[in-house]
């Protein structure tokens, strides 16, 4: 299981590999003291040139094209009706980025984004996943909808373009931190519902984890400094207990 831990208040997402060979190329866009959950950060943003001049250095090794690579997109745009990039940016995301992905984890405000249109139900969720697949990716995940209170994830596989997606829902308790985890798996290639009960049993193990001992330590749980118990959540992430499960929409 390939895991990803994503900091979204300032659009930066780190990729924890853990008891995987998983091959992974990074580009750093910003080099900060640290992120943005604590009072105080310093550092650099590339602008467009120093960009462009890593873009070229991949160019230059003929590492730009892959007609085998699978492509994992987590649209980071924003959340809960915030945006955290150029509102132009979501334009690129939908006619540029998304056609070109093989996997998408968009939450609830990105999926309304890309889509355009708002859900507001599980009906809605599942027509936002057809949108998504015409557009492009065969697996879709939209990993946080709000409906009435309670919190769903929404899987949609479509293995071919003649036949319907397989969709299924997972019920995510809600855990008073202010964390956001989305996931890519390696191990279920072609069962998305067990590769996300899996993903999500094992973030909610670490995030619960990560809760836990900050209450035992007399720290606010609802802090955006906490720092996630990763390590400690090693047994988690390599061989997590299936603890929430898929249910599929017939």
């Amino acid at each position: 299981m390939f895991s990803k831990l994503e900091e979204v208040k300032n659009g930066a997402a780190s990729n924890f590999v853990i008891g995987s060979s998983v091959g992974d190329w990074s580009g750093s866009q910003h080099s900060v003291s640290y992120r943005s959950g604590y009072p105080t950060f310093k550092g650099q943003v590339l602008n467009g040139e120093q960009l462009w001049d890593l873009i070229e250095g991949l160019e230059a090794n003929d590492l730009l094209f892959y007609t085998h690579l699978l492509t994992v997109c987590d649209p980071v745009l924003g959340d809960e009706g915030k945006l955290y990039v150029p509102e132009d940016l979501v334009s690129v995301y939908r006619e540029k980025v998304v056609p070109v992905a093989s996997m998408l984890t968009p939450n609830q405000f990105e999926a309304e984004l890309l889509t355009e249109i708002r859900i507001g139900s599980e009906t809605d969720g599942r027509k936002a996943c057809k949108i998504l697949h015409a557009a492009g990716p065969s697996k879709v995940v939209i990993t946080s909808i709000n409906i009435d209170g309670n919190l769903l994830l929404i899987g949609s596989h479509q293995k071919d373009k003649e036949h319907a997606p397989q969709q299924f829902k997972i019920v995510i308790p809600r855990i008073p931190a202010y964390f956001t985890a989305v996931f890519c798996a390696q191990k279920y290639p072609d069962n998305l519902d067990k590769a996300a009960e899996l993903a999500v049993s094992s973030l909610q193990a670490l995030l619960q984890r990560t809760v836990n001992d900050y209450k035992s330590a007399g720290y606010d749980s609802r802090s955006s400094s906490l720092e996630i118990r990763l390590i400690q959540s090693q047994d988690d992430i390599r061989n997590p207990k299936t603890t929430f499960k898929a249910e599929k929409y017939t």
